[in-house]
C-alpha cells in the first residue's frame, strides 16, 4: 500500500500539502518487481510511474533487440512522456533489480495537477529533456541503427531476393549491396565475393556465407532453430496470424508452448502492405508490422519460436510431431496453423522467371525496387489492392489486371470499397479489366508481358519492371497423415464438419475446431471454411487455445505449470 510519505520521497511530489499526497497515495497502484519484470512495455497504454524502492532500466527495443537506453533511481519517474502528450509509451521500463513503483492513472495525475500546477511544469520539462535532451528519444531515433548484416547480391537473382525478404520478416537490419555499386569493396570491409558466389551475407562483427541456407543465416543471427524441450503442452506448426496467436495465448495461460515455422514469422499476412480494416488500427497497419508485435508478444510470454523448421510428418495417434533433421517433439496436443501458399499459374516464361521480376505476393521491402518502374498486379482482391497502393508510392505506374469486369466485391469476391475509392484517387495507378496474362519475356530478368482482352482476344505486348500476382491461395496439406480428414479443396475438416466417424470413440461431441484426431485442432486459412481473413485467424487461434485447456482437463494431460496457472485464474 502506498502511503502518504511514499508519496512525499518522489521528486516532483515534494512539495505537496499532506491531504493532496494523501488524496494521491489512495489512488495509487502499489506494484513490487522482480528483476526482469516490466512496469510498463513499449507501446502500452499512458500512466505515470514513480520509483520508490529499486531499479528500473528504460529499454527500446532497436532491430529486435532490447537496448538499455537509461534508468531510474528511487524518487524518479517515468511516463512523462506519454502522460504529457498522451501518446503511448515510447519505451519499456523493466526492474534491474527487486523494485517497487506506484502507478499513477492519467485521471488521478491531472486531479493533482489541477491544484499542483507547478507538478505539471515539472514533467513537462521533464518529458522535453526525455525527448530532446542529448540522450534522448530524439537522439536515439536520429541514431541510425547500425546493420546486423550485409547482403551482396543481385536484383535478379532470386535467391538474393528470399534472402532479403528472410532478413526483413524476422526483423533482421541489413544493408544491401549491389555487385556494381559505387565503392561495394570499402562497404563489404574484406574480399569481395565473385559472381558464382553470390548471394553472400556477412553478419557485422561475425562470418561472411556465400550461397548460404536460411538455416545457416539463422543460427549465425541467434534466431531459435533448436527446440529447448522434447515434451510440450502444445505444438503450433505455423507463425501465421492465427499461430502467433495461438502462442501468445498459449504461453500467457501456462502452457509449455512451441511455434514450428518453416521461414519467417508472420505467414500470408506478414507480406500485406497494409491492412486497414484490422481492428483497432484506425490508420491501418501493416502486415509485418502486426506479425512483428505478435512475434515479440509471444516471445515475451515465453512461447518458443523455431524457424527455417519444417514438419515432415505427424504421427497422429502419438500426437508425435518429426522436423526436419531428425528432431522429434512429444506433444500433449497440436495445433495445425499453416495457412496456405499462393496458387501458381501456369504461363510461359513464368518459371524462368519467379524471383527475377514476377513474384507471387508482395513484400513490403520489394517497393523500394520498384522505383521509376512500370509495374503489374494481378488479381483483384484487398491484398492486390493494397499492394497496388503501397507499389504507387515509388513505381511510375502501377496498372491491376483482372479478369472480371469490376473490382467491386461480387457473390462473395472483388475488393473493398474504401481500397476501390483510394486507387481512384491515384494517378498512376490504372486498371484493364477483362484482361489476363499469358506470357513474361526477358532474358535474365522480367521485361516486358503479353496480356490478352477475353473480349476481343487481342494480344498485346506491355514493358513491365515487375509482375505480382494475387491470385488466391490452396492449402498444402498433403504431408498430413490420413487419419486427419479433408474436405474436397484439401483443407482441414474441423468440429461438426468432420461428420460421422466410426474411429471417434469419446463421449463427447469435436470441439469446434478439434479435427478428425482428439487433440489435433486446426486454425485459420488452412481450416476448411468460408472466412479468410486476418482478424477471424486471430479469433481462431485463440479459441484454439480455448480448446486445448478443455482437452487436457479431460485428459488429466495439464502439465504442473499449466495447472497453476489454470488454478490461479
Amino acid at each position: 500500500m502506498v502511503t502518504a510519505d511514499d508519496v512525499r520521497r518522489v521528486g516532483i511530489f515534494a512539495d505537496l500539502d499532506r491531504p493532496a499526497c494523501e488524496r494521491l497515495s489512495r489512488a495509487a497502484a502499489d506494484i513490487a518487481l522482480a528483476p526482469g519484470e516490466y512496469a510498463a512495455h513499449e507501446g502500452d497504454e499512458r500512466a505515470l510511474f514513480a520509483l520508490l524502492e529499486g531499479r528500473i532500466e528504460a529499454v527500446k527495443v532497436v532491430d529486435g533487440i532490447d537496448r538499455v537506453v537509461g534508468e531510474r533511481r528511487p524518487g524518479d519517474i517515468f511516463g512523462e512522456v506519454p502522460i504529457t502528450l498522451g501518446t503511448l509509451f515510447p519505451v519499456g521500463f523493466r526492474a534491474a533489480e527487486p523494485s517497487r513503483v506506484m502507478r499513477i492513472e492519467p485521471h488521478d495525475y491531472h486531479a493533482v495537477a489541477a491544484v499542483a500546477p507547478e507538478v505539471v511544469k515539472e514533467v513537462g520539462r521533464l518529458a522535453s529533456d526525455r525527448i530532446a535532451g542529448p540522450r534522448g528519444l530524439s537522439g536515439i531515433a536520429a541514431e541510425p541503427p547500425p546493420p546486423r548484416a550485409l547482403v551482396l547480391g543481385h536484383r535478379s537473382d532470386p535467391a538474393c531476393a528470399e534472402l532479403r525478404r528472410f532478413l526483413h520478416r524476422n526483423q533482421i537490419s541489413f544493408r544491401w549491396l549491389k555487385p556494381d555499386d559505387d565503392g561495394v569493396a570499402e562497404q563489404w570491409g574484406n574480399s569481395v565475393p565473385v559472381d558464382g558466389d553470390l548471394p553472400a551475407i556477412r553478419v557485422v562483427g561475425g562470418k561472411t556465407v556465400v550461397k548460404p541456407q536460411l538455416r545457416r543465416i539463422a543460427e549465425l543471427l541467434g534466431l531459435e532453430t533448436e527446440p529447448a524441450a522434447a515434451e510440450y503442452d502444445t505444438v503450433i506448426i505455423g507463425a501465421g496470424p492465427a499461430g502467433l496467436a495461438a502462442a501468445v495465448y498459449g504461453a500467457s495461460e501456462g502452457l509449455r508452448t512451441i511455434v514450428v515455422e518453416r521461414e519467417a514469422p508472420g505467414g500470408q499476412a506478414g507480406t500485406s502492405s497494409r491492412i486497414e480494416n484490422y481492428l483497432g488500427f484506425p490508420s491501418g497497419v501493416s502486415g509485418d508490422e502486426l506479425a512483428s508485435r505478435a512475434l515479440q508478444q509471444a516471445r515475451r510470454l515465453g512461447a518458443e519460436i523455431l524457424v527455417t523448421r519444417s514438419v515432415t510428418r505427424i504421427d497422429a495417434p502419438s500426437r508425435q510431431v518429426h522436423l526436419d533433421g531428425g528432431d522429434v517433439l512429444r506433444a500433449r496436443t497440436i495445433i495445425l496453423a499453416c495457412g496456405v501458399s499462393w496458387r501458381q499459374l501456369e504461363v510461359d516464361g513464368f518459371d524462368r522467371l519467379v524471383g527475377k521480376g514476377v513474384f507471387y505476393g508482395a513484400a513490403r521491402s520489394e517497393a523500394p525496387n520498384t522505383h521509376g518502374l512500370d509495374v503489374h498486379v494481378v488479381g483483384a482482391g484487398n491484398s492486390s489492392g493494397q499492394a497496388a497502393m503501397f507499389f504507387a508510392n515509388h513505381a511510375r505506374s502501377v496498372t491491376i489486371l483482372y479478369r472480371g469486369t469490376t473490382l467491386a466485391k461480387t457473390g462473395g469476391g472483388g475488393m473493398s470499397r474504401y481500397l476501390i475509392d483510394q486507387l481512384a484517387a491515384r494517378a498512376n495507378v490504372h486498371v484493364l479489366f477483362r484482361t489476363e496474362v499469358v506470357a513474361a519475356h526477358g532474358a535474365t530478368s522480367l521485361e516486358a508481358i503479353d496480356v490478352r482482352n477475353s473480349d476481343t482476344g487481342e494480344t498485346t505486348r506491355l514493358e513491365s519492371g515487375g509482375l505480382f500476382l494475387f491470385i488466391g491461395a490452396d492449402a498444402e496439406t498433403s504431408w498430413l497423415p490420413p487419419e486427419i480428414a479433408l474436405d474436397r479443396r484439401g483443407y482441414v475438416l474441423t468440429g461438426p464438419d468432420v461428420g460421422a466417424d466410426g474411429d471417434w470413440h469419446l463421449d463427447r461431441d469435436r470441439y469446434l475446431l478439434e479435427t478428425s484426431v482428439a487433440g489435433i485442432f486446426a486454425c485459420g486459412d488452412v481450416r476448411s471454411g468460408p472466412v479468410k481473413r486476418v482478424a477471424s485467424a486471430v479469433g481462431e487461434g485463440s479459441l484454439a487455445i480455448a480448446f486445448v485447456h478443455q482437452y487436457l482437463r479431460d485428459t488429466g494431460g495439464m502439465s504442473a505449470e499449466a495447472v497453476a496457472t489454470a488454478a490461479e485464474a
